[in-house]
């Protein structure tokens, strides 16, 4: 059995026909200009079996044959079962390929949904998953694709990034992963790639769905772009013209961006996608478009797609606010990651919803003797250190450098001798519990802790206290337990401790130089 989607032209090896010379000089020249990102990586094709991805793979073949290609691509078809023929189709492919000698694999997904971006999203997915790492996938969209691609955003409301279509060369991410998407074709009209199909009679699958109209790109494809060729027969070519123009202004407003934003982004609170911030102040200091410009920039940095206009307007006015509310919020479901938007004080922090579900993780107290810590293998410079994990997850750690050998150096030369015990003591914050800060001219607990040091409400739960006990034993068999607070710590800063129990807050700071808080991604 067979689907009478696939045009009924016999398979046979197409390596010695004629080559296409518009077609293989846009593939071969575009190869040049990609060469050195090209070099020393797998290639592999998406291939539908569509007149398109055929045709692209086709050309491959014979430019390989001829010694004008270096390897060849290895094919992925995905059987996604959204056709009641897609069985037949992988198997036409394999069939084909087969009789090509190019390798091919088929892969079956899942697709949450029915619609087009569905079907799509699985595609990518499970070809991503099965290629590695900096490997790239070519593919076979070209001109009509293009303009297309950038009606559908114009009617959807898309800025100028989006009205930029789609890149013939596009670095993409996913988590630690990351690959590349090449489109060579991106210049030529759907005909030349038609023209060629038919010489070479490639037994291509004709998708009834491409032109039902049951969807945007085909009811444009169908009903709009023959209007608009009435108007002016070059539409493609003056779409893609405009493309070019679009992309590079993106290019320019992007420029802009990123150096406003090393100017206006905290540095010491940043942390990786997880969490980013902008001071509010330097961000004002901009004209009022290029503060638009740089949150639409600074929101989007991770995700593949850009945040809507609103977004970018409820996270404007949100800077611009001048009360003391620091409970307003504001949600994005980028494609990548969810995220929220929040203020504290004079800073803006986009934080993804992973980052603040670890933030949320119990914190348990530590009692570590510091002759056992003094024990590390690890060296950074002349002091042994030991990592006292804090806090961990599949993604994040915190962590405390503790440098036992020093601090029990230290702890000789001070009056008296050393204990016979000292312990090392990490303990969650109490909300009662009372600190004294260099901020602070007396202790302070709580709201009025948290305001002095400046702490956000979302990482007022994730503060540890950090103090050495020393233990000193008499003969008459009593003993003088001696508390030294040393540090309030928080994921991203430390902040210095005193008591009156010590001799002198110098002692303190000297003991909280050798312990530092480290937070990193595992």
């Amino acid at each position: 059995m067979t689907s009478s989607a696939i045009i009924s032209h016999p398979i046979k090896s197409i390596a010695d026909l004629p080559v296409d010379k518009t077609l293989a000089t846009a593939l071969v020249s575009s190869m040049s200009e990609y060469s050195d990102q090209l070099h020393g990586r797998r290639l592999w094709l998406a291939c539908s079996g569509g007149r398109d991805s055929l045709a692209l793979a086709a050309l491959c073949v014979q430019l390989y044959r001829q010694g004008k290609l270096p390897c060849l691509p290895q094919l992925l078809h995905v059987d996604h079962g959204l056709q009641s023929d897609s069985q037949y189709w992988a198997k036409h492919v394999a069939n084909w390929a087969q009789a090509q000698q190019i390798p091919c694999c088929i892969l079956q997904a899942q697709v949450n949904g029915h619609d087009e971006q569905a079907a799509r999203q699985a595609r990518y997915n499970i070809m991503r998953a099965h290629i590695n790492q900096d490997d790239v996938l070519l593919l076979a969209h070209h001109a009509d694709d293009q303009a297309e691609t950038v009606l559908m955003r114009l009617i959807q409301g898309a800025g100028v990034n989006g009205l930029s279509g789609m890149q013939p060369w596009r670095v993409q991410t996913q988590g630690a992963q990351r690959n590349i998407l090449w489109r060579p074709w991106l210049t030529i009209r759907r005909a030349n790639i038609s023209a060629y199909a038919k010489r070479l009679q490639l037994p291509y699958i004709d998708d009834p769905t491409n032109d039902s109209g049951d969807n945007v790109r085909s009811g444009l494809r169908r009903d709009i772009m023959p209007i608009l060729a009435t108007y002016n027969p070059n539409v493609i070519d003056n779409i893609a013209r405009s493309v070019q123009l679009l992309s590079e202004a993106q290019e320019t407003i992007n420029a802009q961006a990123m150096q406003d934003m090393q100017q206006t982004e905290h540095t010491d609170l940043q942390f990786s996608s997880a969490q980013r911030v902008l001071n509010i102040d330097a961000l004002q200091k901009l004209p009022m478009y290029r503060q638009r410009q740089l949150l639409h920039y600074w929101l989007g940095q991770d995700e593949p797609l850009p945040p809507a206009k609103q977004l970018v307007d409820d996270v404007l006015t949100l800077s611009q606010r001048d009360d003391q509310d620091h409970q307003t919020e504001l949600f994005w479901q980028g494609r990548k990651a969810s995220y929220t938007i929040r203020r504290y004080r004079q800073q803006l922090y986009r934080m993804s919803s992973e980052w603040l579900s670890w933030l949320k993780l119990p914190l348990s107290e530590q009692v570590l003797p510091l002759s056992s810590l003094s024990l590390s293998k690890n060296n950074s410079a002349d002091n042994s250190f030991e990592l006292v994990t804090l806090c961990s997850s599949n993604d994040y750690i915190w962590q405390l450098r503790v440098m036992g050998d020093a601090l029990l150096r230290l702890l000789e030369n001070s009056a008296g001798g050393i204990a016979q015990q000292v312990t090392l003591k990490i303990v969650p914050l109490n909300r009662k519990q009372r600190l004294k800060t260099e901020m602070a001219a007396r202790p302070q607990a709580g709201k009025k802790l948290y305001q002095t040091l400046g702490i956000p409400l979302w990482l007022r739960e994730s503060l540890m206290v950090v103090s050495i006990t020393l233990i000193k034993k008499f003969e008459n068999g009593s003993d003088i337990q001696t508390d030294i607070p040393l540090l309030l710590a928080s994921p991203f800063e430390s902040w210095l401790l005193s008591s009156e129990q010590t001799d002198s807050d110098a002692k303190s700071n000297q003991l909280a130089e050798y312990i530092a808080s480290e937070l990193s991604l595992k």
